[in-house]
């Protein structure tokens, strides 16, 4: 079924990607071309799905458990830039 032409609540789903796509990325980095597009989108997808916080979850990433760990004697973070340090991923360290 084909979605009506200019007519934004149709597809609720991928107008939201897509507004999520170009806050996030797009309007932030200039893009040189469709392989450095295609590596920024595979890199943005892979974050999106894997490391990036989600309210339906508690704001936890939605990864498998972790071990526990310790943390009284050492509370360190380690930081994981993406994207050129457009994007950082944060993560407790053992």
């Amino acid at each position: 079924m084909k979605t009506p032409p200019q007519c934004p609540r149709a597809n609720a789903y991928a107008e939201r990607w897509v507004r999520t796509l170009r806050s996030e990325l797009t309007d932030r980095m200039l893009i040189i071309g469709q392989r450095h597009l295609r590596h920024v989108l595979a890199e943005h997808i892979r974050h999106y799905n894997q490391a990036r916080p989600h309210r339906a979850l508690n704001l936890s990433p939605p990864r498998p458990p972790a071990t526990v760990i310790d943390l009284a004697k050492r509370r360190r973070t380690r930081r994981t830039p993406i994207l050129g340090r457009l994007i950082n991923e944060y993560e407790r360290a053992a």
